[in-house]
């Protein structure tokens, strides 16, 4: 298993944001937050738009960053979140 800290799960949402809108990782800021509600979400400032994020988005950022900079693909079910001193992610890499 491998384990991402906070400051890249917020490195990969960038990443993708930055992407998807066709904009520079540095013009994106993003806040992770986690409710007993609602669960893992990610609040995005873009362009002088606010975006929410849920949990499903921010799987698809890990993908897509786990693809990009370590050259593994991993199934959504492969990827979780964890509350501790700050929000890591799980993943279940191929033994």
């Amino acid at each position: 298993m491998m384990t991402l800290s906070e400051a890249e799960l917020t490195n990969a949402i960038c990443l993708h944001v930055a992407e998807r809108r066709g904009v520079k990782p540095e013009n994106v800021e993003v806040v992770l937050v986690w409710e007993e509600e609602t669960g893992y979400s990610a609040e995005i400032a873009v362009e002088g738009r606010h975006i929410v994020w849920i949990e499903a988005n921010m799987v698809e950022a890990v993908q897509r960053y786990l693809w990009r900079e370590y050259h593994m693909q991993v199934f959504r079910d492969g990827i979780s979140f964890r509350l501790e001193d700050e929000i890591l992610v799980d993943v279940q890499t191929a033994s």
